[in-house]
């Protein structure tokens, strides 16, 4: 389409449209692009630059009049975009434009973006426009554990990446919530070019991930008790029940209705003492009886014994209502009742 000698840089040679002197050259504007040397200063320096928070936490920069009278004149594409250079350090990185309201020969940046690319104040920095492709991806990082503290972090990065026009790989932002400065760390963008390694943000459906904050430390899991199984919780009890600590109740020595004592259980036991100094009882010896003893009571099957029966004492009032017969026998004498000696004196006489 073009001849050989053809320049990107210089595209109007003196062969092309028939010199200067075609009526189209007139028409075009031999500069192509927007490149301009400034006197960088942060955004702080500016008047009223420390109340304006937006701007000192976020990516767009502040430029002089003359810089939108040029941009005018060229064929620029919106929203107007810039590759920020430092050529003493050989850092570089991308901004969108704010205002152009700077003292003529300065531009202001955000801090984050002077420390970025290694800036002191009144240092000269090359501005230079660019297109860069609607982003789809990018991989952030918090520079501090502080950023957990964030309840909703994805709302609050949303609103914040409001004042960036452009995110740039190895690039560390800035941005504040709740009177506190974050930093975070531009991880991986796509899509990637090597030119320029930057992508807009602007109208465009991004996602975003999360590596973990610098110095976080991924907290260790305790690992769960093993469930006891019904042996174990069998042998549990029985040791349980074997240990004796301090009083233990009736635990004294039975007496037999024959009046002969019984020797404790206890006695016979064999006492010991363990790692940890607590006595514990073992059952190494059978408990030896009193020979006399009745032993237990021989049921036969089916028959359970609950003890003998209790009479309950009878209450006073009940003794008293029953009649009491005192002295109630018959009397025995030596001699004989009168009745019976008249009776005899009758029939004797009759028998004469």
């Amino acid at each position: 389409m073009f001849n050989g000698d053809f320049d990107d840089d210089t595209p109007f040679t003196p062969g092309f449209f028939g010199g200067l002197g075609h009526p189209m050259a007139g028409l075009m504007n031999p500069n192509r692009g927007f490149t301009e040397f400034y006197r960088c200063y942060p955004i702080a320096m500016m008047q009223n630059g420390s109340d304006r928070e937006n701007v000192n936490y976020g990516g767009k920069i502040i430029l002089p009049q003359s810089a939108l009278e040029k941009l005018s004149q060229l064929n620029i594409s919106y929203p107007m975009l810039f590759r920020l250079t430092n050529s003493s350090k050989g850092k570089g990185s991308h901004a969108g434009v704010l205002e152009f309201v700077a003292e003529e020969g300065r531009v202001y940046l955000p801090q984050w973006m002077m420390e970025t690319l290694e800036l002191e104040p009144n240092d000269l920095i090359e501005i230079k426009n660019t297109t860069l492709p609607l982003g789809s991806f990018v991989k952030i990082q918090p520079q501090s554990t502080d950023f957990l503290d964030i309840s909703d972090p994805k709302a609050v990065l949303e609103n914040a990446l409001r004042n960036f026009s452009t995110l740039t790989l190895n690039d560390t932002i800035q941005i504040t919530y709740n009177d506190k400065v974050f930093g975070i760390k531009v991880l991986e963008v796509k899509p990637n070019f090597e030119e320029h390694s930057g992508i807009s943000i602007i109208e465009t459906d991004l996602e975003v991930d999360f590596a973990p904050p610098v110095g976080y430390v991924e907290p260790t899991r305790q690992k769960a008790p093993p469930t006891s199984s019904m042996k174990n919780q069998v042998l549990n009890d029985e040791s349980l029940q074997r240990k004796k600590l301090g009083f233990s109740a009736f635990d004294g020595s039975g007496q037999s209705l024959r009046g002969k004592g019984k020797e404790s259980a206890r006695s016979n036991k064999k006492v010991f003492e363990n790692d940890d100094n607590d006595k514990m009882d073992t059952d190494d010896q059978e408990p030896q009886f009193d020979p006399n003893d009745d032993g237990p009571l021989a049921l036969p099957f089916g028959q359970l014994f609950f003890g003998f029966p209790v009479v309950l004492p009878k209450h006073p009032e009940e003794e008293e209502e029953k009649p009491t017969h005192v002295f109630a026998g018959a009397g025995q004498t030596l001699r004989g009742k009168k009745g019976s000696k008249r009776d005899g004196g009758k029939l004797s006489g009759s028998s004469r």
